[in-house]
């Protein structure tokens, strides 16, 4: 697996720059690396992309770069990187471009005059490219490769003969109408919405919900969108559906108040608490909390399935996500910087014994902070950890090594945990107790919630690989 194709996003199409930028600011959840626009006109395609996150590049000045008059459709994305080298960030972020002229600032870089530009979210194996010229890539970004696949073969050949896993923006100077494919197993989500009367796409619905938009649908599986300067849209579906929507978008990835293939993240984030409740047995508990800010839901419905005081205990200084830093010594970093007691809570935890709920544990570099924070700083007399995900990463039965090759961060070959663990060893490698939901009881949920177990990839905790028969 390429070094550079490891990341997840969120990405928008709209047709007016101020829509994109204020719709993708909100899906910053989603990455913090690194923030991309291309502008789309008539017979033009120009690309600006900037390390940091959104804000990093003020709206107003963008509106000079972009005047509304030139430009009608804007696809937008936020990024974060896994595997990419730092000094390579913005040519390795989105969008990815064929032809234009680059103009590189440092900090930021411009793409003038782009051929095709493109934006996506998700990850595609390097086994589907064999088709494609290696010379003529600038990265080694499995968008960029996506993008020189459908110039060659066009999207029909892309969405029948690519299983997944992506919802990809294309805008092309051969066509008129800018394209939005998602693939037949839906891993990575993308909804259609409208604003001002027209159509537009993100990779969640909040982002429309929050900028006085509306949510239309889920982009159905295995279909192309085609966009025109009006806003107005018409699709083609060219693969049959095969679900296998990604469990994590749900248990950490997507906003608590997003509404995921018809389902409401909030309302699965309380049923794994409870489930996780009525699994996990612990004894004359003071109080449960939760490491922020993911599993707030999943806690107090833990709580309140127990009959246990819920409360905060933790802070964070920035809404950053430490999964998402690039390697684990910046993971560590963001942590240990970020993640403290509330104030006044030491004396308030001296003695207790507290249950804290996270949303999953992959490599437990957050158990080393917590494990601090209560035992050294608080001096609890007992602490657990508990996890509404199964072992993520773990070996089983078929002897193929678990983690995601779809998108999120978990490669395979990652430093998970769980891999060749009891549940004991699990625990005492971390220092606290550790405990987790289990899969059949995810499983579960999720079939209660509307999506059965059939139709979710679990490959990175023991499931099949999600294009198996």
């Amino acid at each position: 697996m390429s070094e550079y194709v490891d990341h997840n996003c969120g990405l928008v199409v709209a047709h007016t720059l101020h829509d994109a930028y204020s719709m993708i600011q909100d899906l910053q959840h989603r990455g913090r690396d690194a923030a991309g626009i291309a502008a789309i006109g008539d017979g033009r395609i120009d690309v600006l992309k900037w390390a940091g996150s959104v804000r990093s590049f003020d709206l107003k000045d963008l509106h000079k770069l972009f005047p509304g008059s030139q430009y009608h459709t804007f696809m937008a994305h936020v990024r974060y990187a896994t595997r990419g080298k730092k000094d390579q960030m913005l040519q390795d972020a989105h969008p990815h471009t064929i032809g234009g002229t680059i103009e590189d600032h440092g900090s930021h870089l411009f793409v003038h005059d782009c051929d095709i530009a493109g934006v996506h979210n998700g990850q595609v194996e390097e086994e589907y490219f064999s088709g494609i010229d290696a010379g003529s890539l600038r990265t080694g970004c499995d968008t960029e490769k996506l993008l020189h696949f459908y110039s060659k073969f066009g999207e029909a050949s892309l969405l029948t003969t690519i299983p997944g896993a992506y919802t990809l923006a294309v805008a092309d100077k051969r066509r008129p109408e800018v394209i939005v494919l998602r693939d037949r197993t839906g891993i990575k989500p993308g909804v259609l919405g409208i604003k001002d009367g027209k159509y537009l796409v993100t990779s969640e619905d909040i982002a429309f919900r929050k900028n006085g938009g509306e949510l239309v649908s889920d982009l159905e599986l295995g279909t192309a969108y085609y966009f025109d300067h009006s806003g107005n849209y018409r699709k083609m579906n060219f693969s049959s559906a095969q679900p296998k929507h990604c469990f994590f978008e749900f248990n950490y990835i997507g906003d608590v108040d997003s509404v995921l293939e018809g389902i409401n993240v909030r309302r699965v984030r309380s049923m794994l608490g409870e489930r996780t409740a009525d699994e996990i047995k612990l004894n004359h508990i003071d109080l449960v909390s939760y490491v922020p800010r993911c599993p707030e839901v999943a806690a107090q419905s833990f709580a309140a399935r127990k009959g246990i005081d819920f409360f905060p205990i933790f802070y964070k200084m920035r809404g950053e996500r430490s999964f998402q830093g690039a390697d684990r010594d910046e993971r560590t970093q963001s942590i240990n910087d970020n993640l403290h007691l509330l104030p006044r809570m030491k004396e308030r935890l001296k003695g207790k014994k507290v249950v804290i709920i996270d949303d999953s544990i992959v490599r437990g570099t957050v158990l080393q902070r917590v494990r601090h924070l209560l035992y050294d700083e608080a001096k609890v007399r007992e602490a657990h950890i508990v996890s509404y995900t199964p072992p993520i990463g773990i070996i089983p039965d078929d002897g193929i090594p678990r983690g995601c090759k779809f998108g999120v961060d978990m490669p395979p070959n990652d430093s998970f945990l769980a891999r060749g663990r009891t549940l004991e060893q699990i625990s005492t490698d971390a220092g606290i107790d550790v405990q987790y939901m289990s899969l059949d009881g995810m499983r579960d949920v999720f079939g209660r919630a509307g999506i059965p177990g059939d139709n979710l990839c679990t490959f990175c905790i023991g499931g099949k690989h999600p294009f198996s028969p």
